[in-house]
């Protein structure tokens, strides 16, 4: 695992959502060796443990990398108080990332609320992908016209008050009734994957999934975010920050 580790300042700062911010870093060797689907680790000022992020966007040629987290406690609100001009202590990149494929290939990518953002590098890089993006109200809508920068995007909501009523996995299982994608990228909570795999598995589709967990080091000596996956028959324990957080869904067991 090749990462850098050093003070990156922020050059953009954007609230898009209710406690969710979009910050762009520069970070020029860390642009260079960033790969869709990994994260960096953040050290939020006054707490000893980093906080994982995911990346959501690659500018090489700016040298730059754009997270997009939401305030889930007292660290990351220490960390939505940055400004541009401030500098972020940065460990990165982490993780491995998704498998590309061809840019003509037939893609899918979902997201559920904070997954959302790692997938907007992996839709960039395909050409007209689609987008299913799921989240609780319109309150927390994030992306929507970033995705759609690239193809096409549908959105879902619990509580039916933006785009469809429901979950991505309706969503899904509508599209797969008119095309068969040639693979389907997705992140988010892990009932939300768990139902996707099955979706996949019927359809005979390949899934890779980004998986959520709590992470102490980042770069597994700690062991603290171990999930059970499945390999050759074999059953046994692999972590998030180091095997993943990028696995394929039929590995991992839920």
């Amino acid at each position: 695992m090749s990462y850098q580790q050093g003070l990156y300042p922020i050059i953009e700062k954007t609230a898009i959502a209710k406690n969710t911010y979009s910050f762009t870093i520069l970070a020029q060797e860390i642009a260079e060796m960033a790969k869709p689907g990994q994260f960096v680790h953040v050290k939020c000022k006054g707490y000893f443990l980093r906080r994982p992020i995911s990346i959501c966007e690659i500018d090489r040629k700016k040298g730059t990398l754009r997270i997009v987290f939401e305030i889930r406690g007292e660290g990351t609100e220490a960390l939505s108080h940055l400004n541009v001009g401030d500098v972020v202590d940065m460990l990165a990149p982490l993780g491995n990332g998704f498998d590309i494929l061809e840019p003509d290939k037939k893609a899918v990518v979902i997201g559920g609320g904070i997954g959302v953002p790692p997938m907007l590098e992996v839709a960039k890089q395909y050409q007209n992908p689609m987008a299913i993006l799921g989240f609780r109200s319109a309150s927390a809508v994030i992306l929507e016209q970033d995705f759609k920068q690239y193809g096409r995007a549908a959105v879902s909501t619990d509580d039916g008050s933006y785009g469809r009523r429901g979950f991505v996995s309706d969503i899904l299982n509508d599209y797969l009734k008119e095309e068969t994608p040639d693979i389907i990228y997705a992140c988010g909570p892990a009932p939300m994957l768990k139902v996707l795999k099955q979706i996949a598995k019927e359809h005979g589709v390949r899934l890779q999934v980004s998986l959520e967990e709590r992470m102490g080091c980042g770069i597994g000596a700690c062991l603290v975010c171990a999930c059970r996956t499945k390999k050759d028959g074999k059953e046994s324990m692999s972590h998030v920050c180091k095997d993943g957080p990028v696995f394929e869904a039929e590995e991992v067991q839920f």
